[in-house]
């Protein structure tokens, strides 16, 4: 069984038109100096194609970062490839769940952390020794108090869109899938319930432990 975050799939978008390699990295070197966002989000969607093979390729996929610097300062990136990857419908499963209690388990640590407070992000970063899976970054003056969460890849954050836990988990679950990423074996039955049962993602094509795949059953029926 294949499924997940980082196996390669058809997506929903089909570009109106190719771009070559050339144009390419003429359209990504444009957007790493352009102040316009609206501009940043149509070339990044012209080369979601040229991006998604980057990614997928393992030798080319720890610099997607570096390719695509924008991620890091333009809010919405993710949920944007995200949508090119599966559409509307699927990226809006979240909200139309219906399952308050499911979502309220799922954002609770589902790879989250709080620095010490007086932290800067940068430091954060910079204390990073090891690679690990997408996990999001709270910062505010107290747990109750977050005013901004950041997806933390490879040592570089990624600002949410969303100021919520809910709203963050949401953008958090979808970088696994718009980077490439495997779930964090510690809460691999989590996303995986999540990808199934909310996303309908990929259902009967991933391996489900027993437990998941009954809970997900029974509440769908």
């Amino acid at each position: 069984m294949s499924g997940g975050p980082t196996v390669r799939r058809q997506c929903q978008f089909v570009p109106e038109t190719a771009l070559s390699e050339d144009e390419c990295k003429e359209a990504i070197s444009l957007m790493k100096h352009s102040a316009d966002e609206d501009i940043v989000k149509n070339k990044m969607k012209l080369t979601f194609d040229y991006r998604r093979n980057m990614i997928l390729d393992p030798q080319q996929s720890c610099n997607i970062l570096f390719e695509f610097p924008r991620f890091k300062d333009v809010k919405g990136l993710v949920e944007q490839d995200f949508v090119l990857m599966f559409g509307e419908g699927v990226s809006g499963s979240f909200w139309r769940s219906g399952r308050p209690h499911t979502r309220k388990r799922s954002s609770k640590n589902a790879g989250s952390f709080h620095p010490p407070s007086g932290t800067s992000i940068q430091e954060h970063l910079d204390a990073i020794t090891t690679s690990s899976q997408p996990y999001l970054l709270a910062v505010g003056a107290r747990k109750n108090a977050v005013h901004q969460f950041f997806i933390v890849l490879d040592k570089n954050a990624i600002p949410c869109r969303s100021t919520s836990c809910l709203g963050a988990f949401d953008e958090l679950f979808k970088a696994h899938f718009v980077f490439g990423t495997s779930y964090n074996p510690m809460l691999r039955n989590m996303y995986t319930f999540i990808q199934t049962t909310v996303y309908n993602i990929d259902v009967g094509k991933v391996k489900e432990s027993p437990r998941v795949a009954e809970v997900r059953v029974r509440l769908l029926h």
